[in-house]
């Protein structure tokens, strides 16, 4: 009895201190978007951290800090650099100040599991690694073209005397087809447009409503170009620390986050019929015109990341292009 009595009670201190043991490797990551959080960006990402949470018990954990009252948008990507925050939602036009080839993100052109399968994914990692200090871990955001969105129509694909509000993604684009461009956050925008500070924007397809600058524009220019990238990225060695299981454990569920990514060529749909519905006109050209312009784009972004980074954009292109 006595025998049988003590093989029980280990059997239980083994128990209790393997479950002490689980839990005392769970980590927690703090996240933080550069997006505001009533976007369709940070929305569809909770809902993707609710289950990462639900399902990492006891071995990794998401704590959402919250959208750019938490830290200004441009500043995020400094932020993943240097470790005041494990993770991010950005995209790379968002953190160029830390490392110019981040916009070279907007030029790919085929989906991020192919990506994955013909070596771009890790050729993106060796220059984060190297330059920015971050590991680049999925992209949740593709199939959504940027356009140019105008409160004076145009008759041809030429903004000469239009102020346009631009990030980094479209300056030497738009500065292609003679515009005058102004840098503004986000959250300026709306009152810009309302000013006449600006008389119109790039932007992807989606997106404005949630900014409410459908209020404020006129016109859409089709068609769209490059492609709006959102990912998740995250401070090396943070990354560095976590155990082969919470890699493993990490990496299923970013697999399981680009697997939604279908939903944005519905919402592309739906986006244009919404934006149409509100009045706001569409403003095309004739097919070789068109083709002309999206060539343009391309040529532009490439020219632009050959002279930034000869090196890293000859081996991106091929990479990235279809």
């Amino acid at each position: 009895m006595k025998t049988k009595f003590f093989l029980k009670t280990v059997s239980v201190l083994v128990l209790s201190m393997s479950t002490h043991l689980v839990l005392a490797q769970e980590t927690t990551l703090k996240l933080v978007s550069a997006f505001a959080e009533n976007g369709i960006y940070v929305q569809r990402l909770q809902t993707w951290m609710t289950k990462f949470n639900a399902e990492g018990k006891g071995v990794l954990q998401i704590n959402f800090l919250g959208g750019p009252k938490a830290i200004p948008t441009f500043e995020v990507g400094n932020a993943v650099k240097t470790g005041v925050v494990d993770m991010a939602l950005s995209t790379g036009a968002f953190y160029t100040n830390v490392m110019p080839e981040a916009d070279f993100l907007k030029l790919t052109q085929i989906s991020v599991s192919e990506q994955r399968k013909n070596g771009a994914f890790e050729a993106i990692n060796a220059v984060w690694n190297e330059k920015a200090n971050m590991q680049y871990l999925a992209r949740m955001v593709e199939n959504q073209p940027f356009h140019i969105y105008l409160n004076k129509k145009i008759d041809k694909p030429d903004l000469s005397g239009l102020k346009i509000r631009i990030t980094p993604v479209y300056r030497d684009f738009f500065l292609e087809l003679n515009a005058n461009v102004i840098t503004t956050p986000p959250g300026e925008v709306y009152s810009a447009l309302e000013r006449g500070v600006v008389d119109g924007y790039g932007w992807p397809i989606g997106g404005i409503f949630d900014l409410n600058w459908q209020e404020k524009t006129k016109y859409r220019l089709d068609p769209g170009f490059y492609d709006a990238e959102v990912s998740l990225l995250m401070n090396l060695p943070a990354f560095k620390k976590l155990s082969d299981v919470q890699k493993a454990y990490l990496q299923k569920q970013l697999l399981s986050l680009e697997a939604e990514n279908t939903f944005w060529a519905r919402f592309t749909t739906e986006e244009i019929a919404r934006q149409a519905k509100v009045g706001i006109q569409t403003i095309s050209f004739d097919a070789a015109t068109s083709k002309t312009f999206k060539d343009k784009a391309y040529a532009v972004g490439w020219a632009s990341a050959q002279k930034q980074s000869p090196e890293i954009a000859a081996k991106f292109k091929p990479l990235f292009s279809k």
